[in-house]
């Protein structure tokens, strides 16, 4: 098999672009991207132009002999189905994030990763993030002491204009808790070193009505299995004047300090992003950013050569079993002028 081509099935999410240049980058070769019949083309046929390669009429072209490796941004509920594809015909497959929407989809992925005949990997891109790698570091060195708590805020950019219908349907999309929070289960299991227990909060809905499923807010409270509780917190109302997508933000509080990650930094002082430190015996002072040794892509292509991996199969699966377990306990709020809740 030439593994040095690979290929696309289902272009539904920018961040495909960067799994395509870093395989590019690193030298490898891009047979054709596939999109589904009836699904919007667009960023297919743009991506196709920007990289010279073609665009394919049937997703079997996308798995022939010569492709070793497939990069996916379908339509989040079809993913599992281009994963099982993917098994069937012997490629390594990155998903976009979140790889599955529901337990069905869950169950699915759990048998593929357990069968390991290919590798699955899925763009949870915040591990390779230099602040949060520093954070990764700063933790494991013993800086902050014992874990006490952890707490994440990831507002983001709706810009629903510009957004695909599926993306506003829960049973399509997964809902915000899998489409955004899924980075955030990864990174407290990740940061910890520990599974999750149990998690309970909140979904909320306050634009949209003719979107009935599409709820805007999430906030949960995740136990770790050591007792350590984690607060996680998304949305999608960052204005549109803002000066970032989303003003990321990460607290770590332990015995021996405490840290703020700045994710997007700060826009009245640097847009580089920012570890703030401060522990018993020293001032808040700000730490050089660390970079992880490889990026996701070459990461994920190590793993399939049976190297060492910074994220693995198991993670995937795990971060995707929080997420798919948060999203059926979320209680769901409507918008309070109607003065209901929907458990």
């Amino acid at each position: 098999m030439d593994v040095a081509a690979f290929s696309i099935i289902g272009c539904q999410h920018g961040h495909i672009r960067m799994f395509i240049q870093a395989m590019t980058d690193l030298g490898y070769r891009c047979a054709g991207i596939y999109e589904e019949p009836g699904e919007d083309r667009a960023l297919a046929e743009n991506l196709a132009n920007a990289f010279g390669v073609p665009l394919l009429e049937r997703m079997d072209d996308a798995l022939t002999p010569e492709v070793g490796f497939v990069g996916c941004a379908a339509v989040n509920s079809r993913k599992i189905d281009v994963v099982e594809a993917c098994e069937r015909t012997g490629k390594h497959v990155m998903l976009d994030k979140p790889a599955v929407t529901n337990r069905d989809g869950l169950e699915r992925l759990r048998q593929a990763t357990e069968r390991g005949n290919i590798e699955i990997g899925m763009l949870l891109t915040q591990r390779f993030h230099p602040a949060v790698f520093t954070l990764k570091h700063l933790i494991d060195e013993g800086a902050l002491g014992r874990l006490v708590s952890i707490s994440m805020r990831k507002p983001h950019r709706l810009g629903a204009a510009g957004r695909p219908r599926w993306f506003f349907d829960r049973a399509l999309s997964g809902g915000i808790i899998q489409d955004l929070l899924v980075h955030d289960f990864d990174l407290v299991r990740w940061l910890t070193g520990d599974e999750i227990a149990a998690s309970q909060g909140f979904m909320s809905k306050r634009i949209l009505p003719e979107h009935a499923s599409f709820f805007d807010a999430a906030q949960l409270q995740v136990v770790m299995n050591g007792g350590l509780v984690a607060e996680l917190y998304a949305d999608w109302h960052t204005p549109e004047k803002s000066w970032t997508w989303g003003d990321g933000r990460i607290f770590v509080v332990g015995t021996e300090g405490a840290v703020e990650l700045r994710l997007q930094g700060d826009p009245l002082i640097s847009r580089e992003p920012a570890v703030l430190l401060t522990t018993r015996t020293k001032d808040v002072h700000r730490i050089p950013l660390l970079r992880p040794p490889v990026g996701i892509v070459k990461d994920f292509i190590g793993r399939t050569e049976g190297m060492p991996a910074i994220l693995t199969g198991a993670d995937v699966l795990g971060a995707s079993r929080a997420a798919v377990d948060a999203d059926e306990r979320a209680e769901l709020i409507f918008d309070i002028r109607e003065g209901s809740v929907k458990r």
